[in-house]
């Protein structure tokens, strides 16, 4: 007998972890061929159909989650895998502040990507994320549309919206809520361009990405409200966490 080996994974990860009640729907988004803004400028990446959940995942989401899987309550998690501020606004182990749907947050990249892996699911890739959040109400990529860009900028201006409930920001084409105007979110792959522009070889805009010429002072506010998301997660590592950082799962679309 034959094994699917994205299968095999899946469940082994459930065997070594309790599984939370899957309330968070997820929404297919068929993919397609993008230009993200770093790499060459005439490199295009290709995002194959997946499954995202269509809210980011709550704080009550999250208590059954610890509750399941006692080593990662707030007293009990490594510190190699979460830094000081895990959970940091929870008042103990099983009481959080704030709202019950409201995104969960100070949540390090472990945690986040075993929380994922308990529902049999997975953290969104970066381009994954990218091109699921390029869309608006009405269109696939609405980046190019001045009213777009000017409400992310407007959100990143606006403190503590992280405390708001999930759900109250535009459903997108793809039928996600909160890619904007909630919380920023962990992917999979969160470091990945920092390190494959690192070594300042790379003839495209890795370099100016992170050393912020041009894209810091850019009127071109596709390019500068992207800017802010990768020079974002260019500063996180995978233990850190952020009272305005939360996450949200993926999944693969079985053939």
């Amino acid at each position: 007998m034959k094994f699917n080996s994205a299968a095999l994974s899946v469940v082994f990860s459930l065997i070594f972890c309790g599984v939370t009640a899957q309330n968070n729907k997820m929404s297919l988004v068929k993919g397609g061929v993008y230009l993200p803004l770093y790499g060459a400028e005439d490199r295009t990446v290709k995002v194959e159909p997946f499954l995202m959940d269509v809210y980011p995942v709550t704080n009550e989401d999250f208590l059954k989650f610890v509750e399941e899987n006692p080593q990662w309550k707030k007293s009990n998690v490594k510190p190699l895998f979460a830094d000081k501020s895990y959970l940091t606004n929870w008042k103990n182990d099983e009481t959080f502040q704030g709202l019950p749907n409201a995104p969960v947050t100070n949540i390090s990249w472990f945690a986040a990507k075993k929380y994922c892996e308990c529902q049999g699911k997975r953290l969104p890739t970066m381009d994954e994320w990218e091109f699921a959040a390029m869309a608006n109400e009405k269109v696939q990529d609405a980046r190019r549309i001045e009213s777009y860009n000017q409400f992310i900028l407007n959100w990143y201006e606006t403190p503590k919206t992280f405390k708001n409930p999930i759900g109250e920001t535009f459903k997108n084409y793809w039928g996600i809520y909160d890619l904007h105007g909630l919380v920023w979110e962990w992917t999979l792959d969160f470091n990945s361009v920092l390190i494959s522009g690192e070594s300042r070889k790379d003839g495209d805009k890795d370099s100016n990405l992170f050393c912020g010429s041009a894209a810091i002072g850019a009127s071109d506010l596709m390019n500068y409200a992207a800017f802010m998301r990768y020079a974002f997660r260019g500063s996180m590592k995978a233990r850190y966490s952020s009272q305005n950082l939360g996450f949200r799962c993926a999944k693969d679309v079985e053939n």
